[in-house]
């Protein structure tokens, strides 16, 4: 009889210092890790890597790490910055070309929107103790772990 584990939620606060998502990263493989879900982790990493490196490079503050389960088979792993400005493509139905092969950036949304079974973006307003911004996520589904 398979069982269903409660939803869970990871949120990780990073600086703006170039080796926050390299601790973001081994954070992620550590709660994959304590959740039996190991074999979502190169999956997982390579989405957070390109959602953390758009966060470091495009922003000037702090940004956050979240990661999700709440439903039984889909991880959804999001990076959270200040800015609201949605980059360029990622919204639903913006068009998508293969960067050149010679060109140095650009790659990251093309390998997100190949990898993940689901993403887009939520932009986040002021409101209380919301700090605003932006959370571009990703999920990934695994199926039946049994």
């Amino acid at each position: 009889m398979a069982t269903v584990s409660p939803p869970w939620s990871y949120t990780l606060q990073l600086p703006h210092d170039p080796r926050a998502p390299g601790i973001a990263r081994a954070t992620l493989r550590t709660v994959l890790a304590a959740h039996g879900l190991t074999e979502l982790a190169s999956t997982a990493e390579l989405l957070a890597s390109e959602l953390l490196a758009n966060a470091h490079l495009h922003t000037n503050g702090p940004y956050a790490l979240r990661i999700r389960s709440s439903d039984p088979d889909r991880l959804m792993v999001g990076v959270w910055d200040a800015d609201p400005r949605v980059p360029p493509g990622f919204e639903k139905g913006a068009p998508v070309g293969v960067p050149p092969e010679d060109a140095e950036h650009g790659r990251g949304l093309h390998l997100v929107r190949a990898c993940a079974d689901a993403w887009g973006v939520s932009v986040l307003r002021e409101l209380g103790a919301s700090k605003g911004g932006k959370l571009l996520w990703a999920e990934c589904q695994w199926g039946d772990l049994e």
